[in-house]
């Protein structure tokens, strides 16, 4: 390949925008060549605003005619979620490098379909596993300090939940429940903490206590009475950065009958070797008791880590010794967002595999759909694939790739 690298976006959402950035970041040939969107007429509008003197990137309404058209040695894919299996299955089948957005799929037929596709130049953004205090977690299990991990605990108290009621992401028919959204990060950098140990059986329970009302459909924030008391309006006080009251504002109503998805989900996984995780997540924590991480145990010592303090503790437990580990830079997902701009780089130029491939999107996504059936039916799952699948299910559905839409 020539020493430019020629870049292609499906969905030229927030987080593909951001990884566009990222990769320019690991390497000054890397050229964002072409966009594929629905909304591509009033990109070129933005972008040209926002720079005048931008070589913009030439705009496709469809992603097949982008890919056959150009000559792309990457392809980031930032639809919405319920299309990244059937847009990451064009770009893996011309044998393009792809750093394809999690969840790698929304549905079991999403997930036969990519293994079906399969290919080694998948990236799948899991920055978690490549960040600093993930990193360092794994080396200290390695090094046999703490012993084997035999249990471990794991949570997320998201502080910005309101976007998962308040934006599109509050169809639960596009996102296909939270476990999906956010636990796939967290099942991945735990199976990668394991070694890549097999999960073998899940149970999961979720709940919806605060996220649900009887506001009418439909209803946004601008045109509630109740903007100005209500917590999760952007005009209340509370909020980091309020807006005027004569502003207009995008959110939804947070408390209406058509608001989807969960707001706190569990899970109990046990693994090949008989240890078990329990976790868990929660959507309406806010401010500083927002956390993230994980505590795991083994027979002589304890690992402990939060994102939100970035700090990681060792306790070990024959003796009164503690270890303390901080970060004080503050980088996107913990320093794993460069790192997975950086392999991608190396995926595209054929110097580096990748360190976030598709099998373990796949293993994560699996987790994911099995914990959300779990809650439906309140029995365990097992999890593992089906030895046989209808080829019906496998079709590819026109619909869902021809009205894919950007990450807003």
């Amino acid at each position: 390949m020539s020493s430019q690298i020629r870049l292609g976006v499906i969905g030229f959402g927030e987080r593909a925008r951001h990884m566009v950035r990222m990769i320019q970041a690991q390497d000054p040939e890397a050229r964002l060549t072409a966009i594929a969107d629905p909304q591509c007429d009033a990109l070129r509008k933005e972008l040209l605003a926002a720079d005048p003197a931008m070589d913009l990137p030439r705009f496709y309404q469809d992603a097949d005619e982008m890919l056959d058209t150009e000559a792309l040695d990457g392809v980031i894919i930032g639809t919405r979620c319920s299309l990244h299996a059937q847009m990451a299955v064009k770009v893996m089948a011309r044998d393009i490098a792809l750093l394809l957005e999690k969840p790698v799929g929304t549905s079991l037929s999403d997930l036969m379909i990519l293994r079906a596709a399969r290919s080694s130049r998948v990236v799948v953004s899991f920055p978690l596993r490549l960040s600093r205090l993930v990193r360092l977690a794994r080396q200290i299990i390695d090094s046999g300090k703490i012993g084997a991990v035999e249990h471990v605990q794991s949570w997320n108290n998201v502080p910005y939940g309101n976007v998962y009621f308040q934006t599109w992401y509050r169809d639960e028919a596009e996102t296909q429940g939270l476990f999906l959204q956010k636990a796939t990060h967290d099942f991945d950098y735990i199976n990668y903490l394991l070694g890549d140990m097999r999960p073998r059986v899940i149970s999961a329970m979720t709940s919806k206590r605060i996220f649900r009302g009887e506001h009418p459909a439909g209803l946004r924030c601008m045109d509630c009475a109740e903007k100005k008391v209500c917590f999760e309006s952007p005009y209340h006080p509370s909020r980091l950065a309020p807006i005027p009251l004569n502003q207009p504002a995008k959110e939804m109503c947070a408390f209406a009958v058509d608001t989807g998805n969960e707001d706190s989900g569990s899970a109990l996984i046990e693994y090949e070797s008989g240890m078990h995780v329990a976790y868990s997540q929660n959507f309406y924590a806010r401010n500083k008791a927002a956390r993230r991480g994980a505590t795991l145990i083994g027979y002589h010592g304890t690992i402990e880590f939060d994102w939100y303090p970035e700090r990681l503790k060792v306790y070990l437990h024959h003796s009164d010794q503690v270890e303390t580990h901080e970060f004080g830079t503050e980088e996107a997902h913990g320093g794993g967002d460069a790192m997975l701009a950086a392999n991608f780089v190396g995926v595209i130029r054929g110097t580096e595999e990748s360190v976030s491939p598709l099998e373990k999107g796949l293993t994560s996504a699996l987790m994911c759909l099995k914990a959300k059936e779990s809650a439906a039916t309140h029995r365990f799952q097992d999890v593992q694939w089906p030895a046989a699948y209808p080829e019906r299910a496998l079709e590819v559905e026109t619909e869902r790739e021809l009205e894919f839409a950007r990450v807003v």
